[in-house]
């Protein structure tokens, strides 16, 4: 199903005209800061897109990603699935040791006659700083090598002409700007780094600076992180969130044409649906947002809360037809502890709690859990407002190490991937609910591909 609001398609003269409009006043290749006052670089690249990226266009898939899932016992089912390629360090770029950089992952969709790439922008100043297992090499103050030595470098590849007739979907530096709202300032949910980060503001000059550049190319389609239902579906959290993403968005002269829409659940576990009961529902009086569970939130799902957050998002400022993705790669939760039906109407924690697909300790649970499946393989237009389900994670990549693991990505070892961790504020001291013996964050984990087989749901 399409979305209800939709950008009429453009011819391919038009696109052409578009691009050469942009090297043109960039001398070519690399391309200039940012957008003049009236956003015309971002309004010319933003004409000549198409309304859905996914549309019509043939996915790539990752070879490197492919051979490992491929070599798997019944990784077969999903090796030829389309997932992200994350530029999660200025090394990946140019390719790590025999890792594929960028050009090599263009080079290679064209190729195959891919029409749809699909990378992540993840490499901000003082990265993640609410969770240690994904922090990145650069400290927060490192805003202009941010700038000159990882997005400038990515711009200029992705303008090359050669390049000019593949969609190219950017997920933009997940896991940052929320962080901004939900872990700052006297919540308990605070950290000293979140308040750094908050405090500099190159969280939001990173991402404004990222919509800028790379929105300057007319075939890059930029899609922000916009967190998941648990994490800023609550009242508190909802707005203020769609209001950082705007700022952002307009920082130093930028403009929302430069977003063509925002993705959640990026490498995440929640549910895309909950099959069993709706945010309206009560048992005994009682409505379901009182239950533990869902505890007050707006959404119950990750379906409804991005439906609903493209809404709030809109209303904020952004463009009316903006379109959104949802991460599907390990929220299907199914196998034998996926429930038949609701839970039993006793009161409305039973129904909820024996009735939720998501079957995660707690909703704040996010590194490596147990239990989890494959979720909806990569769609396009499944539903209102949703350009796509994707797997912008990799399955079968590891979220964080499971114990102290020296390396030198500077990734962290954070609690939260420790099997025998009891929490914090953030999960409501409850356990991490994550596997054991696991490698640090993007390094393959046997373990757990195997767990997403088989608890995939749909089941392959």
């Amino acid at each position: 199903m399409s979305r209800t609001h939709t950008r009429h398609r453009r011819s391919r003269t038009l696109f052409l005209a578009a691009l050469a409009t942009v090297l043109a006043t960039t001398g070519g290749t690399a391309l200039a800061v940012g957008d003049s006052p009236g956003g015309t670089a971002a309004a010319q690249a933003a004409a000549a897109r198409v309304d859905n990226p996914y549309a019509g266009a043939k996915p790539y898939v990752n070879p490197e990603w492919s051979a490992k899932a491929a070599a798997e016992p019944g990784g077969d089912a999903i090796a030829d699935q389309p997932t992200g390629v994350w530029l999660d360090r200025i090394a990946a770029i140019e390719g790590a040791g025999d890792s594929m950089g960028l050009r090599d992952h263009l080079d290679e969709a064209l190729q195959q006659g891919a029409g749809v790439i699909q990378l992540v922008i993840y490499n901000l100043p003082g990265r993640d700083c609410a969770a240690l297992a994904s922090n990145g090499e650069l400290g927060p103050t490192e805003i202009g090598k941010y700038q000159t030595d990882y997005i400038d470098p990515i711009a200029a590849i992705l303008a090359d002409a050669k390049y000019a007739n593949l969609r190219i979907v950017t997920t933009v530096e997940i896991d940052s700007l929320p962080n901004l709202v939900t872990n700052t300032g006297g919540r308990p949910t605070a950290t000293p780094q979140c308040d750094v980060m908050k405090a500099n503001g190159n969280y939001v000059k990173g991402v404004g600076y990222a919509l800028r550049k790379l929105g300057a190319v007319p075939n890059v389609y930029n899609y922000v992180d916009a967190g998941h239902h648990g994490w800023i579906g609550w009242d508190d959290n909802f707005a203020a969130s769609a209001q950082v993403m705007h700022q952002a968005a307009t920082a130093d002269g930028g403009s929302v044409d430069n977003v063509h829409g925002f993705i959640t659940n990026t490498a995440n576990y929640s549910a895309l649906k909950e099959s069993n009961f709706k945010i309206g529902d009560t048992v005994n009086g009682r409505s379901v947002r009182e239950s533990t569970w869902v505890d007050w939130n707006r959404s119950v799902d990750e379906l409804s809360f991005a439906q609903s957050f493209r809404g709030q998002l809109v209303s904020t400022g952004f463009r009316s037809d903006i379109g959104m993705l949802i991460d599907t790669s390990r929220n299907g939760w199914g196998g034998a502890a996926r429930p038949a039906g609701p839970g039993p109407t006793t009161d409305v924690n039973t129904y909820v709690e024996g009735g939720r697909n998501d079957r995660r300790i707690h909703i704040g649970n996010w590194c490596n859990q147990s239990g989890a499946g494959l979720g909806e393989r990569p769609t396009t237009a499944p539903e209102t407002g949703i350009d796509a389900y994707v797997w912008i994670k990799p399955p079968g990549e590891s979220d964080g190490s499971s114990k102290e693991i020296p390396n030198d990505e500077g990734k962290g070892f954070d609690r939260m991937c420790d099997p025998t961790y009891e929490g914090n504020p953030r999960n409501g001291f409850n356990p991490s609910g994550a596997l054991p013996d696991a490698p640090i964050s993007g390094k393959w984990f046997s373990a757990q591909f195997q767990e997403l087989l088989n608890n995939a749901y749909p089941a392959l």
